[in-house]
């Protein structure tokens, strides 16, 4: 596959690339320049996000490869690269958003108002609006109010471009915008292999708040809407790019493919077969047991990286008698293991700087950390079974409050149906939030 292990080593590689196509040296330092604003803005590969400067070096990337084929071919202009390249190294570049998913019309105002930017577009001879028009074009999806108000802001850029005379170059730049928003969608996913997209797929779900039920159903649905609605652009983008990065992506497509037909046979199975989820309260014996430990790692390793709060002392954490633990098993409480419930007192965790809890070294918070629960199993009530049964041993012990991470909308919910919850702290963009109940 084609993956980089850092964003330095991609940007070696689009710099090789770069010289290949005789793109000249203010490109470099267009593509260092955008490294250093993603860095300095919080969005560079720390971020948990999908639209980081990973994402955006991916997508650069794979313009150049795509560009690099048709000029060698005479299909393309030297021109026309330029332009692709610039755009996808802009395209998602929002400081200031509120969620993951860049808002165009926020990125276009941030790069017209960078004065070193708007220097560099001028020493390569682009035009802005060009560029701009290239990015609304990566507005996804390319339909109803979407397309209808990126279309009135991509018109208003031709009265302003240099083509704004010439209706052949203005359909030249839309086929060109439609590549590169192609491009956009399956660069990371033919970069590595099907872990990493698996991976790719749960920052994308973490950082839209979606709820972890909906990762395959909706990953499938965007590959076959691709498939489907834009075969021939697909096909065009696919067979510029090599052959180990085009089997990369259909082996994507067929991974989460078979991913989605066994959450199918569970749910069946769930429906039709009264397949039941059993929470157990597990006693030392287990939680020392080395197979046991490494069962449930694996579902662990299953929840994004910003939730997975005791990572680094996964093992000790399940053998420490201060943590709670509840487990889930199919039919019986000896059946396989399928998600657990684990959490302590809040003195025990290191929580995001942003959190300020006013109970923190009062000893009367246990702390729930975000349920692990074996993809294919969400969504069939185990969740709530857990977590009710995690709330009575806490109050077992003692404690008075119980605070977690969740989505917004579902602390929301929980507050219209009367649960004494509370927000304490919220965050933007991923909406995945700290809140508190009275237990």
């Amino acid at each position: 596959m084609q993956r980089f292990a850092t964003s330095h080593e991609l940007r070696n590689q689009i710099k090789s690339v770069l010289t290949s196509c005789n793109i000249g040296e203010t490109y470099v330092r267009m593509l260092d320049y955008t490294i250093e604003l993603f860095e300095t803005q919080g969005l560079g590969t720390d971020y948990y996000g999908y639209h980081n400067i990973d994402h955006e070096l991916e997508v650069a990337y794979g313009v150049l490869l795509m560009g690099r084929h048709y000029l060698e071919k005479g299909e393309m202009t030297v021109r026309q690269v330029q332009y692709m390249f610039a755009a996808a190294l802009l395209h998602d570049f929002d400081p200031q958003k509120t969620v993951d998913k860049p808002h165009e019309s926020s990125v276009i105002n941030y790069i017209t108002l960078d004065k070193n930017l708007g220097t560099l577009v001028r020493e390569a001879d682009l035009d802005m609006e060009i560029i701009k028009i290239l990015i609304l074009r990566t507005t996804y999806p390319w339909k109803g109010p979407h397309k209808i108000n990126a279309s009135k802001d991509i018109a208003e850029c031709f009265k302003r471009s240099t083509i704004r005379d010439s209706p052949g170059r203005q359909e030249e730049v839309m086929q060109m915008g439609w590549l590169l928003s192609v491009t956009d969608r399956i660069a990371g996913y033919a970069m590595g292999d099907f872990n990493r997209s698996v991976e790719l797929a749960k920052i994308n779900a973490h950082a839209s708040a979606w709820h972890p039920s909906l990762i395959v159903c909706r990953s499938v649905a965007y590959f076959e809407d691709l498939l489907n609605s834009e075969s021939d652009m697909l096909a065009c983008v696919l067979k510029a790019f090599p052959k180990n990065m085009r089997k990369g992506f259909f082996e994507t497509v067929q991974g989460f493919m078979a991913l989605r037909q066994e959450e199918i046979k569970i749910q069946a199975k769930y429906v039709f077969e009264n397949l039941k989820l059993v929470p157990v309260i597990e006693n030392s014996v287990s939680r020392n047991d080395q197979k046991f430990i490494e069962s449930l790692r694996a579902i662990y390793e299953e929840l994004p990286r910003p939730l997975q709060f005791t990572k680094d002392r996964f093992a000790e954490s399940i053998r420490d008698p201060r943590y709670i633990l509840n487990t889930l098993h199919l039919n019986s409480p000896d059946g396989e293991i399928v998600g657990f419930a684990k959490g302590g007192a809040l003195e025990l965790y290191d929580l995001r700087p942003e959190v300020k809890d006013e109970n923190r070294g009062l000893g009367n918070t246990v702390f729930l950390e975000p349920l692990s629960i074996k993809m294919g199993y969400w969504g069939m009530g185990g969740g709530s079974e857990m977590r009710h049964m995690f709330v009575m041993q806490a109050h077992a012990m003692k404690f008075k409050y119980l605070t977690s991470f969740a989505l917004r909308d579902v602390i929301r919910k929980r507050k219209e149906s009367q649960e004494d919850v509370e927000f304490v702290t919220l965050f933007d963009p991923e909406r995945w939030d700290y809140y508190r109940i009275n237990i």
